[in-house]
């Protein structure tokens, strides 16, 4: 079946008639949305939304991850073929998932950036959808809770990270991906009690109550050890989940603003986020991946397949 649909398969994120289903697509041609789900701003039925926030204004170090949503649509062509390998159900079957494209910004206007992407996902929220972000760098994670919060009080996260993030910043008008998470605990939007961060590899004395389980302990006690310890301190609460593409070692991910050394494998990233399945997950974001430092593609693949993830993960309490 899936040979005579390639015959026929072209540009489907404008011409698929089903929202539900695998593609078939040839992998080499075509539009490139998000695994060649339809692009659309109407999500009347959509179950996820997958948006792109090409921001990358606030990085620390190198620049690129404004090119980061193209590159990870472009890669999840190679995904769209069969369900995501591992969980043992096709999310893609399951639930109506839709590309809504990008955010449209004034790049020169920074300062108006926060409140857009707040309004921008808390319009696709309204509307009855799960956000699925692909970034741009880590900052536009903050004007994202700020939505979850309005709509859920103060939500639990599940980080993947390099960096824990918490840095003091005590400026509202400064716009940084070191500080999300810092500004998101001081503005009531997290819990710190409720958050986890994972894959830490840079000393930061004040992480403000967040529980840090940093690589290292990851790779002596294990995944499932892991699991157990991040599922204790998200309990049922709504999770949102951020993954920041520098929590994969650089030689999985080299392309990104800030690689550190000694980070996750890809496969153990693969292990976690299956092994979430059940929390109670409303929405999530892929950040940090820059094509320009990404010779080979591999981070765009790593993005692609961790956007993959978190669909899987969003839908598996939606099963029948």
């Amino acid at each position: 079946m899936a040979l005579e649909d390639a015959k026929t398969q072209v540009d489907q994120a404008f011409t698929r008639a089903d929202p539900r289903g695998l593609s078939f697509e040839n992998a080499f041609g075509g539009a490139t949305s998000f695994l060649r789900r339809r692009y659309t701003k109407d999500l009347t039925g959509v179950d996820v939304a997958v948006t792109g926030i090409p921001f990358d204004q606030a990085v620390t170090h190198r620049p690129g991850t404004r090119f980061g949503p193209r590159a990870i649509r472009e890669a999840s062509s190679l995904q769209a073929f069969d369900a995501p390998y591992g969980w043992g159900y096709d999310p893609l079957s399951l639930l109506n998932v839709a590309d809504y494209g990008d955010m449209p910004f004034d790049y020169a206007n920074i300062r108006d950036v926060p409140a857009r992407i707040t309004a921008h996902i808390g319009a696709i929220m309204d509307a009855g959808a799960a956000p699925i972000t692909l970034g741009g760098d880590h900052f536009i994670t903050l004007p994202i809770l700020r939505a979850m919060a309005e709509r859920h009080g103060p939500v639990a996260l599940i980080q993947f990270d390099a960096h824990s993030d918490t840095w003091v910043d005590d400026d509202p008008d400064r716009i940084d991906h070191g500080t999300f998470l810092y500004k998101a605990i001081r503005q009531g939007l997290v819990d710190p009690a409720a958050c986890v961060s994972v894959g830490i590899r840079t000393d930061n004395p004040d992480t403000l109550g967040v529980t840090i389980l940093d690589a290292p302990s990851v790779h002596q006690d294990g995944v499932q050890a892991t699991l157990e310890r991040i599922r204790a301190v998200v309990g049922d609460r709504p999770t949102y989940v951020t993954f920041d593409i520098d929590a994969l070692d650089p030689a999985f991910a080299p392309g990104t603003g800030t690689p550190v050394w000694g980070g996750l494998a890809s496969w153990q990233a693969a292990a976690l986020l299956r092994g979430l399945a059940g929390i109670n997950m409303i929405g999530g974001d892929v950040v940090e991946v820059s094509p320009p430092y990404d010779t080979t593609g591999a981070t765009a693949i790593a993005g692609s397949h961790v956007a993959f993830e978190l669909i899987a993960l969003y839908g598996w309490n939606r099963r029948g």
